[in-house]
């Protein structure tokens, strides 16, 4: 239950926080003088690792749902694998993120 409530709130946040990127790049791509809020809510590291930490626990735990319904029964085994998995992949990326920016 706890990965099927997580999955749709977490899909509906990425859909937010991809909005609110796509929206404040419109803002600063434009001639006219750039906007403040846009400029300061786009680059706000919050929003990017935001993004990155939802976005792969969602797409693990979308694989984990696939998998569970190609048959695979061990839900618990499942849901510990699935969580690993995207706390390293969260890991790694966080600190390319870091080391990049």
């Amino acid at each position: 239950m706890f990965i099927w409530l997580f999955h749709r709130i977490s899909g509906v946040s990425l859909i937010v926080l991809f909005g609110i990127k796509i929206l404040t790049s419109y803002f600063l791509f434009t001639q006219d003088k750039k906007p403040d809020w846009a400029l300061s809510l786009h680059r706000q590291p919050v929003l990017d690792v935001l993004i990155l930490l939802l976005f792969t626990f969602h797409s693990i735990y979308g694989i984990r749902t696939i998998v569970m319904d190609l048959g695979y029964r061990n839900e618990k085994r499942l849901f510990v694998a699935s969580n690993a998995v995207a706390s390293v992949i969260s890991a790694i990326l966080l600190y390319l993120y870091l080391v990049i920016s």
